[in-house]
């Protein structure tokens, strides 16, 4: 890390230290001793990440958030998304990823970070990335949200999950919006995606048309769910009954392509 021009994002379990909101960069010789990984080359830029025991991180523990406390900021500058979201997949994967599933052995960082070897039995290991579905469940004209158990009652969000060994992709929006609230779904249409680390989703995006409309939701996994038309949603929202994600969310991407206007308020 010679070169002054080199950019450090400090990264603890799987928290890192803004300022004022903002996500922070520091020069080589202003990071903390730790595990170095390379980010990539940006701009003629070399981007690093230094991962630390959160036990030994520097500054006190509360300066040390999760992602969603930044997304405000990634929101304005969504250049900084992708080299954040992969450090803190990698940070997430060497603090999980520390014995062979082999043999049981320690293993160590190679490929500036990219890989994982066995110290005894040389067997290589990778990131791994789990692909989850996210949906914007619709019918006409009317969006469907729902809340999880642990949410207070006025945060909503589109409905996701994780997709099973040998299950396409479109099934997996099937399943789940079948699983979750009890509705059968025809037309699955692409949206869009986006990488999670949290800690290693691929959350792939897309719009689901349900053939019915009477909600039973799974109670294990879902709290509520209900329908609204655009002029419910907006009515909801302005009176503050009603929070969705905000930011750079493939979430709040699905619903603003429903509403049709930037949305006014929501949570990180």
């Amino acid at each position: 890390m010679a070169d002054p021009g080199t950019r450090v994002l400090v990264v603890a379990g799987n928290r890192i230290r803004p300022a004022d909101g903002k996500v922070v960069w520091v020069a080589p010789d202003q990071a903390p001793p730790g595990r170095l990984v390379l980010l990539g080359d940006r701009d003629d830029v070399v981007h690093l990440a230094v991962i630390v025991d959160p036990q030994e991180a520097p500054g006190v523990p509360g300066e040390w958030v999760p992602l969603r406390a930044v997304l405000p900021d990634l929101a304005r500058a969504p250049q900084e998304a992708p080299l954040l979201f992969h450090a803190l997949g990698l940070a997430e994967w060497h603090h999980a990823t520390r014995f062979c599933p082999r043999c049981g052995s320690v293993l160590e960082s190679r490929a500036a970070g990219h890989e994982l070897r066995c110290t005894a039995c040389d067997r290589p290991q990778f990131p791994r990335t789990d692909p989850a579905v996210i949906m914007a469940v619709l019918h006409e004209d009317s969006l469907l949200l729902g809340r999880h158990p642990s949410w207070p009652e006025n945060r909503w969000s589109t409905l996701a999950g994780f997709c099973e060994p040998g299950e396409t992709l479109e099934d997996a929006v099937r399943r789940e919006v079948l699983e979750e609230v009890g509705l059968e779904v025809g037309a699955v249409d692409y949206f869009g995606n986006q990488p999670w680390p949290l800690p290693a989703s691929l959350m792939l995006g897309f719009v689901a048309h349900a053939t019915t409309t009477d909600i039973h939701v799974d109670e294990a996994e879902i709290a509520d769910a209900r329908w609204w038309t655009r002029e419910e949603f907006l009515e909801d929202v302005r009176a503050g009954r009603l929070l969705v994600p905000r930011g750079v969310s493939i979430s709040t991407s699905l619903i603003v392509q429903w509403l049709g206007q930037p949305l006014e308020g929501g949570w990180n």
